[in-house]
Formats: structure tokens, sequence, C-alpha cells
């Protein structure tokens, strides 16, 4: 009783009937020891959160997605070291192999889709189909780097990966899935999502919030592979369990999953398949988060203590990270030290790191008149318009906010993270011909000035 009172003390916060909020499930020695939802899963129709409610999980899929790829490695049927043009050779070729495991450890240099097309445009709320990830990668003219030389969180990946589950085994992904992993463990709320339309029972809908009001967070995405997994955490519970017990799996598979990612270098990242094998407070744990639209996720195992924590949210001010170090901390504190020296955690830590010039340099006005023009990206088949507004450069795009870009000295930065530092080139006659984009997940993305006719 003291345990539940002290959670709810914890998550009592997120348990008011206006607002939405978040479930969990603590698995501890082979036993579902707690499981309750608090706030609500439909404001519209004020619907209460409960343990059944069934959330997209988002990136917590990718480990689903591993399993498949794991198991498939086992078996014979694929091999880890294949070029992935084997399966799709729809694929450029890009002058380097991507393997499987490149794009298991997200090794590949493959650009983020979620990236390129918040560049290209689209909207987050806007149809995402499985099928228009495929085509943007078909697309792709060059890389971010060269295959296996570094590690670059890519969405892009997992895609391609659950297509090739489609290719060898001759099976819809969602279907594979379903008889490979779902069934057998008796998930019978879990499924990707391979249509924006389907209708689904007990789903909540997901929300953010806008100076003191709360607003739908439309998602019509079915990004399989990589996301759009639809679950609860009844059904994560008998997930976990399984990756204690392994008995849809075996030993191999679940060991395989848990194998992390070594680069060309020989340097190992903390990246398994489809989770973060690392140290949360001197203990082993795999882990991974998810965030789409208002929802948010995160499922963590600590790997000695066959103890875990799932966590899942319709609120995208909810952060699911925090709250399971916040829960582990009290409740699993026998596994842990008390200063944490070796923390590994999946979310990203932005420190500003800057390679430009610690300046704030001004360029005339002349000078940032010759920089615009139409500048279009073949690869995202979109164009940005650069132009001066009252003496500031702006990047303008049909469909995006203006941008506003600031010289650092050598380039121009900006607060969007999808457009965050861009660099004009010239020719040798110092005519400007093109810009390259930089972002978190999009490197050299070349845009080329078009000729005034």
């Amino acid at each position: 009783m003291k345990f539940e009172l002290e959670i709810d003390a914890f998550l009592d916060v997120h348990n008011g009937q206006d607002q939405p909020g978040v479930v969990l499930a603590i698995v501890k020695n082979g036993d579902l020891i707690y499981q309750r939802g608090y706030g609500m899963a439909d404001l519209e129709h004020e619907i209460l959160i409960t343990p059944s409610t069934v959330f997209d999980v988002a990136s917590v899929a990718k480990q689903f997605t591993g399993f498949a790829i794991a198991k498939l490695a086992i078996e014979g049927i694929i091999s880890l070291d294949d070029n992935v043009r084997m399966f799709l050779p729809e694929m450029p070729g890009f002058g380097d192999k991507i393997t499987v495991q490149h794009l298991v450890h997200h090794t590949s240099g493959l650009r983020d889709w979620v990236q390129s097309m918040v560049v290209a445009g689209v909207r987050m709320d806007d149809v995402i189909s499985f099928q228009h990830i495929l085509k943007m990668v078909k697309h792709q003219q060059s890389l971010n780097f060269k295959p296996g030389c570094m590690y670059l969180y890519s969405n892009t990946g997992y895609n391609l990966l659950a297509e090739i589950v489609q290719r060898v085994t001759k099976q819809l992904f969602a279907d594979w899935t379903e008889s490979n992993i779902f069934h057998p463990l008796g998930m019978s709320n879990t499924y990707f999502c391979d249509n924006h339309e389907m209708v689904v029972k007990n789903r909540a809908s997901s929300y953010y919030k806008h100076e003191g009001r709360f607003y739908n967070a439309l998602n019509n995405l079915t990004a399989l592979g990589s996301s759009s997994l639809y679950s609860t955490v009844e059904d994560l519970a008998k997930w976990i369990l399984n990756l204690d017990e392994k008995w849809v799996g075996g030993d191999q598979v679940i060991e395989l999953m848990h194998q992390r990612g070594t680069l060309s270098s020989g340097e190992q990242i903390d990246y398994a398949f489809g989770q973060r094998v690392g140290m949360y407070k001197g203990a082993r744990v795999a882990e991974h988060s998810g965030s789409w639209r208002g929802f948010r996720s995160h499922l963590v195992r600590f790997l000695d203590g066959r103890c875990a924590i799932v966590i899942l949210s319709n609120y995208a001010s909810f952060d699911p990270v925090e709250w399971a170090n916040k829960i582990a901390d009290i409740h699993f504190s026998d596994l842990l030290d008390s200063v944490d020296l070796n923390y590994t955690s999946n979310q990203t830590i932005r420190v500003k790191e800057s390679v430009y010039p610690d300046v704030s340099p001004n360029l005339t006005l002349e000078q940032l008149k010759e920089l615009e023009g139409d500048y279009y990206s073949q690869e995202l088949d979109t164009t940005y318009f650069i132009l001066v507004c009252e003496g500031q450069l702006i990047a303008r795009h049909i469909r995006n906010n203006d941008i506003l870009l600031v010289y650092d000295g050598v380039g121009f930065t900006s607060e969007e993270w999808f457009f965050s530092h861009i660099c004009f080139k010239r020719d040798h006659y110092g005519q400007v011909i093109g810009f390259v984009l930089d972002g978190e997940r999009v490197k050299d993305l070349y845009f080329t000035k078009r000729v005034s006719s």
C-alpha cells in the first residue's frame, strides 16, 4: 500500500479530469506489480486513461523491429552483413555499401525522414505514409556520412528494416509481427498501424498546450518499423517478461537484441537492436523512449534486477524519462548507486558546440542582397526563397514559417532545429551558386540557386 501511495503522490499532478495524462506499469521479478492510469485519454468525450488504454508508443516500436531482424538473422534468412540493396535494389548506391547492421545501429548515414520532410514543407499533422518514406529514400542523393564511421539516429533505417522483413518473409510487416510476436505473447491490443484511418478501440487522443488551452495533436503517420505501434502498458508488460523469460525468440535472438553496435574505428556505441544498452546509476539498463505528436513513451529494463518501468502519455509536454528515473530512484534504489557517474540516456543532450568563430559579425546590405534568390533541392523537390527583409536575411518556404538567418562568420544559423546552419557556395567567379544545409539529422543537403530567366 505504501508503494502505491508513493507513486500516486508522484503522478497525481497528472490526474485531473480536464487534462491529458499518463499510464504506468512496473514489472518486478516476473510479476506485474503495479499499473494505473492518470488523467484523460479523450478530453472531448471525457474518457479516463486506464491500463487498457491504447497509445501510439512511437519509437519504443523499434525494439520489435530489432527483434524481427534478430530472429531472421539467427534463422539464417538474412545476414547482418548483407548489403541492403540485396533486398531493396531500388535504393541508390551512394558509392558505399550499407548493411543491415548499419540500419540496426543507426550508422548507415541515411538522412532521417522526419527532418527531411520538414525541410520540404511537410507538416507533422499531414498524412505521412510508409510509402512516402520509402519514396523519399529513393530520391536521396548523398549520405550524411560514410556508413559505419559514426552514429546518428535515423528513423529511416528502421523503416527500411520493416520493408526488408516484408520482402524476405513475403508477409506484411504488421502481419509478421502479429503472428511471430504479439499473438504468441497474448498482446491482443498491440499492432503496427499501416493505415492512418484505422479504427482503434480504446485509443487515446494526443494533445499539446498553447496559451493555457489544450489542442489536438493530430496523428496521421504510418511509419512501419520506426514507430506507429499501438499498445497498452498491460501488453508491454508481457513483452518485458518475454525479454527476461525468452518464451518467444529464444536465447540466441534475445541475446542478439542486446548486442551493441561497433563503428569502423572499433568504438562501441550504446545502441543495440531498437534499444540503448548502457548504465543508469551503476545499474545495467536497456531502454528506449518515443515521441510523436502528443504521445510520449519510455520503456526501461534493469537487466540485473529483473525489473522494468513502462510509462506512456498523451501530453506533448510530459517527460517520460524524467518520471521513470524518479520512480526507479525510489523503488529500485537497491539496484542503484547513490551517485551516477556513468549514465547513458536515450535523451538527446543538446550542448551548443560550434566550430564557428565566437563573434557577431555583420554583413552589409549589399552583401546580403547578393544572396537573394530561389534555391532548389532536387533531392527534396522543394524551393526556398532567400530574401532581405528590413535589413535581415530570411529563408522563405511556401509551407514553412519565415526563418531568420543570422550570420556567424562562416555561414548563417537559425533557431529552427531543421534549418540550423546553411553555408552559401560560390563559383570561381565569386557568384553565389547555392547553399548547403546542415541540421541535427540531415547533413550536406545541397540547394542550387536558380538562374533568373
